[in-house]
């Protein structure tokens, strides 16, 4: 199999995220950056949807995942985010970047990088 990357880069969702007490009360945002293993050779001779990863029905999960959610921890979100990518998207590796925006004064967001499943 091919090592190409399907990404989807700087998608913001609003949720409640965070530990404090005003942070369980207001939403706030989030934005991933997401790379996925995938082979796109099949897909690329073939111009079919069905044999590419989906990168819109990829986001529209994790939207619809993420804005349900109430997680305290941004790796606990993460966490549950690439185990539907890696389960439902049947992709083989995964690297998400979660960044909690505005969450420290003087930085523009915070936040964690984690990599799962074989690359």
């Amino acid at each position: 199999m091919a090592l190409d990357i399907v990404f989807i880069e700087d998608l913001r969702i609003d949720t409640i995220i965070g530990i404090y007490d005003w942070e369980r009360k207001i939403k706030q945002t989030i934005a991933l950056d997401i790379e996925m293993a995938c082979d796109n050779i099949r897909p690329a001779s073939s111009e079919n949807i069905d044999d590419a990863l989906n990168y819109k029905a990829v986001a529209k999960r994790m939207i619809a995942f993420t804005e349900e959610s109430q997680f305290q921890l941004v790796e606990t979100l993460a966490e549950r985010l690439v185990e539907i990518i890696l389960n439902e998207f049947s992709v083989p590796w995964c690297r998400l970047k979660l960044s909690k925006l505005g969450a420290v004064t003087g930085s523009r967001s915070v936040g964690v990088i984690i990599e799962r499943g074989q690359r």
